[in-house]
């Protein structure tokens, strides 16, 4: 075998073992965010504001790559839910933020602890060194594939 044949296929075995372990550790994460009866995509705005404060809504559509009229359709469910509300923007007349009600605050203070014991169960098999070098290596991974895309 030559070196560019042995190159590949050291990069399509690491690709598939990445892919599997990323499907494995993505199906038990989803499991659990479904447990709460909530939607992934609810989810993912809830742990934002959660996380970092209230979000304006265009925003959370260019951070999630949810299209404008569907994230009004999906913040409107979240708003039906008791989770968030809108606030108008003070920097944008035009626009609005979205904000973690008490409810949503109490749901998160709830579940969010558990999610995040199911992320670590998970990941619990590799050092924290490890894990280190881990974030380092996806990181450089990341960057090459955006510039390859541009």
């Amino acid at each position: 075998m030559n070196q560019q044949s042995e190159q590949s296929q050291l990069d399509l075995r690491l690709f598939r073992i990445w892919f599997k372990a990323s499907k494995a550790v993505g199906d038990n994460v989803r499991k659990d965010i479904e447990s709460h009866g909530i939607s992934q995509e609810h989810f993912m705005i809830l742990e934002l504001l959660y996380s970092k404060g209230p979000h304006p809504i265009q925003k959370i559509s260019e951070k999630f790559c949810i299209p404008s009229g569907s994230i009004t359709y999906v913040v409107d469910k979240l708003e039906k839910k008791g989770y968030v509300r809108r606030e108008p923007s003070a920097t944008d007349r035009r626009g609005s933020n979205v904000i973690l009600t008490e409810a949503g605050q109490t749901l998160f203070d709830d579940i969010f602890p558990k999610h995040a014991d199911v992320i670590t169960r998970n990941l619990s098999s590799v050092s924290d060194e490890d894990k280190e070098k881990l974030i380092e290596l996806l990181k450089t991974i990341g960057i090459n594939a955006e510039q390859l895309s541009k």
